[in-house]
């Protein structure tokens, strides 16, 4: 492994039907990894991300139990799950693992929020 800090799951939904499972997955997920860390529901596109959505952090520990509960449990939800590695191009088109549809980020607002010493591909 390299020197990333964890993961980052980005868990997208498109219909009420969606919603309703992803939320259902989300009120799993404290009970069973208590140290992950959710944030906060989007019920519209946030950023360069192409659908709602909402994140988990969840430690290098919790890697190989996490994503394959997600892998299981993912119905008709698309997930992307990259590392932390402070390099947000690397992390969401270089190096992510896609659960289900893998949906296209915008790259022209993802390319606003890199830092100058990051080259985008």
């Amino acid at each position: 492994m390299s020197g990333h800090r964890g993961y980052h799951a980005h868990v997208y939904f498109g219909s009420p039907e969606e919603r309703d499972h992803a939320i259902a997955l989300r009120e799993e997920i404290p009970a069973r990894w208590p140290t992950a860390e959710l944030g906060r529901v989007h019920d519209k596109q946030v950023a360069f991300h192409p659908r709602p959505m909402y994140q988990v952090s969840f430690s290098n520990d919790d890697f190989g139990t996490f994503v394959p509960w997600l892998m299981e449990r993912h119905g008709p939800l698309s997930i992307l799950i990259h590392p932390i590695t402070g390099n947000v191009w690397q992390e969401h088109v270089d190096q992510p693992l896609w659960l289900g549809e893998q949906l296209p980020l915008d790259l022209e607002i993802l390319r606003r929020f890199l830092p100058r010493n990051q080259a985008a591909s």
